[in-house]
């Protein structure tokens, strides 16, 4: 099992990735939430080993105020950090989907 830090930007498809975003943009989702990450990793199967709500990355510092996202988790998983963000941006953008439908 790998351990690895998730900021919640790192996801973000409002970021460029000087600013943090780490998956594609065609995979990123816009403004994800903690709760969201948090439940796209437990559906995967990955062990959340700690959460920060308040905690913001570092690199976010110079940006916007409306673009800056705070939160992270410490997780672990079977993949590498890459392959657990496109997996984790993967799941929340299926339960977005699956929301729009319900209502």
């Amino acid at each position: 099992m790998k351990k690895f830090v998730v900021w919640a930007n790192e996801l973000d498809a409002r970021l460029s990735r000087k600013y943090g975003r780490e998956v594609p943009k065609n995979l990123a989702v816009e403004s994800p939430k903690l709760d969201e990450i948090i439940r796209a990793a437990e559906a995967l199967n990955m062990k959340i080993v700690e959460v920060e709500s308040e905690k913001m990355n570092p690199r976010l510092s110079g940006l916007d105020e409306s673009l800056r996202t705070r939160g992270m988790l410490i997780v672990e998983s079977r993949h590498g950090k890459s392959k657990s963000l496109k997996l984790i941006a993967q799941k929340i953008r299926e339960f977005r989907k699956s929301k729009r439908r319900k209502k």
